[in-house]
């Protein structure tokens, strides 16, 4: 099992600090979502562990080794970070045919990679000609080259159609399944939410949170349920007495807020009111993420009057 393993990674720019003290790992056998206000440090944090720039102090390993010192390194880590790093000249397959001869990978992986990212219909045309969407699936491809333990990915969803989404999203679980380290930075939370196991969140160059997906929407967002009745004034009434409060929307459904289907159901059921539909409604990433990042934001809109 490879990890990658950050402990007190620190990089100044001048007198600005982009990672401040960094310390979490992404484990094996799993997806760790990236997430992170713009600014936060997360593209320096992934150009460091990349060996792409160097610390002003602390550690960024994969494996227990730093990323330079790698022999071959395809074959340990993929990595996406710039979709528009292929040579515009080369056709897509010759792009993947240089790296691997580059790091003595089999020319077999080539036609493998363009097969498994759907570029194989296209692998004659020029890098120039692609779309963004298959850019992204050519830098993805080029990740992949290798069969390595350790994917990197900066927005992979980036420019990818409907079904090029739900492409990247099953690709990433089946690396996981395989027991590789999948660490994918994403600015897109549904997305996140639809494939990441577990979550490092950053702001201001520090770490936020590092916890399990599950574990860090319940801890933010509280729990309500959504009711749908025949008889609103009961309804309300039971409610109220019980100190819920209830919110009618104008479709006729109503929420209750820090309140659980299992206190609910019983409470109107007792009560004799009748119910349409009684659901849980879970909290979202975007909710949780927005309450954690809220004092982080480098670069926000001013907010408007409803």
């Amino acid at each position: 099992m490879t990890s990658i393993d950050v402990h007190r990674l620190t990089k100044e720019y001048g007198v600005r600090r982009a990672v401040d003290h960094l310390t979490f790992s992404v484990r094996a056998g799993r997806v760790t979502g990236f997430l992170g206000p713009n600014g936060a440090g997360k593209s320096t944090t992934l150009r460091l562990v990349l060996g792409l720039d160097r610390p002003t102090s602390g550690t960024a390993t994969i494996g227990g080794r730093a990323y330079t010192a790698l022999v071959e390194p395809l074959r340990h880590v993929g990595a996406l970070l710039d979709a528009g790093a292929a040579h515009g000249a080369r056709t897509g397959r010759d792009h993947l045919r240089v790296l691997a001869a580059s790091n003595r990978i089999p020319a077999r992986r080539v036609e493998a990679v363009l097969d498994e990212t759907g570029l194989a219909a296209a692998a004659r045309r020029r890098v120039r000609m692609y779309s963004l969407g298959m850019r992204q699936r050519l830098g993805i491809a080029a990740a992949l080259l290798g069969d390595p333990e350790v994917v990197l990915l900066d927005e992979p969803s980036n420019g990818l159609d409907p079904e090029g989404i739900v492409w990247i999203r099953d690709l990433l679980r089946r690396l996981a399944g395989e027991g590789r380290t999948v660490l994918v930075s994403s600015h897109l939370m549904n997305e996140t939410a639809s494939f990441a196991d577990h979550l490092v969140v950053l702001g201001n160059g520090r770490l936020l949170a590092d916890t399990p997906l599950r574990d860090f929407i319940d801890a933010r967002v509280q729990p309500r349920v959504r009711l749908r009745t025949t008889t609103p004034d009961a309804l309300r009434d039971v409610l109220a007495r019980h100190g819920h409060d209830a919110l009618r929307h104008a479709d006729g459904h109503w929420t209750v807020h820090h309140a659980r289907v299992d206190d609910i159901g019983p409470l109107l059921s007792g009560a004799g009111v009748a119910l349409l539909e009684l659901t849980a409604e879970d909290g979202t990433l975007e909710e949780a993420y927005l309450d954690l990042t809220a004092a982080h934001t480098e670069f926000a809109a001013p907010a408007r009057e409803a």
